[in-house]
């Protein structure tokens, strides 16, 4: 069993936010026919691939007690922080661009600084979704700019974003993480976007 955890913050209100691609991504893996079901404060369900099988969740403790639903679900599910796979949004990284990592800091993400509190441990493995920093033309705090939907050229391209992070989870549960981080983290930049307005 391999538990991959997309963060986000549920309700309607946030659906289409940066802050929710980690739920987005994990959607577009678990297919549009996956049954999904409240379990471990989170939503989840239980996918085949090949030989394996994949529990997804999606917390539902909004973003800074996300730790408290990956907590549940790694004891229920008996998997080890180094072997739970968290997706998430990334601001630094570009918009579109797909990274594959073994542990590291948060970088001031609420949702990974409460997995890493949680889980008593930072060693998780990180799918890192691009969703680029603000252009200087806006004018908010970064709080708003995450919780903020896509631009209209952003909009565009999301679709092959969730495809290239549901192809990178692929390859990650068939290859495992040395192999997948080659392919996955070796891909060309993507084309560079319009500076990020909402």
């Amino acid at each position: 069993m391999t538990l991959v955890v997309g963060l986000g913050n549920p309700g309607p209100q946030y659906a289409g936010t940066r802050h929710n691609a980690g739920f987005l991504v994990v959607d577009r893996f678990a297919g549009p026919d996956a049954t999904w079901q409240r379990a471990h404060q989170g939503l989840v369900t239980t996918i085949a691939l090949g030989s394996e099988r994949i529990s997804l969740l999606k917390p539902e403790t909004f973003m800074n007690g996300s730790g408290e639903s990956v907590a549940r679900a790694s004891e229920f599910f008996d998997e080890p922080a180094e072997t739970v796979v968290v997706v998430h949004d990334e601001l630094d990284l570009p918009f579109g661009q797909v990274r594959l990592k073994q542990g590291g800091g948060h970088a001031g993400h609420n949702g990974l600084k409460s997995v890493a509190a949680s889980l008593g441990s930072s060693e998780f493995c990180r799918l890192r979704v691009g969703i680029g920093r603000p252009g200087a033309e806006f004018s908010g705090t970064i709080a708003d700019y995450v919780l903020n939907g896509f631009a209209a050229e952003e909009l565009k391209l999301l679709p092959d974003v969730l495809d290239e992070g549901s192809q990178a989870l692929g390859l990650l549960i068939r290859l495992g993480l040395a192999q997948a981080m080659n392919q996955v983290n070796r891909r060309p930049r993507p084309v560079a976007v319009e500076p990020n307005q909402s």
